[in-house]
């Protein structure tokens, strides 16, 4: 992983899983739906429910996970072997056998997901949530470990996503104890995208900058710079997830087929709240009216 495509392609899939959360955390916001267990729109129940309810989160870890381990393990010219020959022995390929360690914790977190959702009969989130705090503490424990020897543009990368790290931490830790708090799944969605855009931004910085010239360590321009681009990073992903949820906000409103399906059933109750309540209000004094008349004969005598 310590080259371009080591750290572009985890980007990438962080990005994406990023994306992916926030067109379902959007969702669950704008209908009020349960996040855990959304319900299947109405065009969809019979033919799409099956489809509906697969846990492509936990394929999409699965498969990028695999191909992670893969690469990881090709990677190595001598092979990835943990110990030499050689006496006293040593441990080799230290931070590889880190990477390695983050894929397989990725790949069980997908399985994890698919088996709760798909396989077994009924949901168990906290097995879901449990798992993926779990991993997210020991990519923590590995990041701090992976810094050791960084210096200059590289630790000072390392340590800003280490910070990344450490906030969705404990923003899960909290969801455990508030797994309905809508905020707690935007803020953990906005950290993903944020981890996934400072690794393809890490790729570029350390492999393949821009300006064809390597960044310099003992610079301190390029040392601050690293820190605004990183701010920009938070920038970037803030408006990219509010317009996500603009983007969700209107389709749903305004084009999808089950919303207006779902609008025009609310609208006339809540148009008719004022209107009919006005409207009865006359004829029950005409009706009284009439009740006098018909009492007025009756008590003349």
């Amino acid at each position: 992983m310590g080259n371009f495509i080591g750290h572009v392609y985890p980007g990438l899939f962080l990005l994406s899983y990023g994306l992916y959360q926030a067109i379902v955390v959007s969702k669950a916001v704008i209908f009020s739906d349960s996040l855990w267990n959304p319900s299947c729109p109405p065009r969809n129940k019979g033919r799409c429910a099956k489809l509906w309810k697969i846990s492509y989160g936990g394929l999409l870890k699965i498969v990028m996970g695999s191909i992670l381990i893969a690469y990881e393990i090709n990677c190595v010219k001598d092979g990835l072997i943990l110990m030499n020959r050689e006496m006293p022995p040593r441990f080799m390929h230290p931070k590889e056998w880190q990477h390695l360690t983050m894929f397989i914790l990725l790949t069980l977190n997908g399985c994890v997901d698919v088996t709760s959702k798909n396989l077994l009969p009924q949901r168990c989130v906290i097995l879901e949530k449990g798992i993926l705090v779990l991993s997210v503490y020991v990519l923590l424990m590995l990041l701090v470990s992976h810094v050791q020897g960084s210096t200059g543009v590289e630790l000072e990368i390392h340590l800003l996503f280490i910070l990344v790290v450490f906030l969705l931490m404990l923003v899960l830790t909290a969801e455990l104890w508030a797994p309905n708090a809508f905020h707690l799944p935007m803020i953990e969605t906005f950290l993903f995208l944020m981890m996934g855009s400072w690794l393809i931004q890490a790729g570029f910085i350390l492999y393949r900058p821009v300006t064809g010239y390597p960044w310099q360590d003992d610079d301190i321009s390029d040392i601050m710079f690293i820190t605004t681009f990183f701010c920009w990073h938070v920038m970037i992903n803030a408006l990219c997830l509010l317009g996500i949820y603009g983007i969700s906000f209107f389709w749903h409103r305004c084009y999808s087929p089950s919303s207006k399906m779902t609008g025009s059933k609310e609208a006339p109750y809540h148009a008719s709240t004022e209107g009919p309540v006005y409207k009865l209000l006359p004829k029950v004094g005409h009706s009284e009216k009439e009740e006098q008349a018909l009492l007025l004969p009756e008590s003349s005598p």
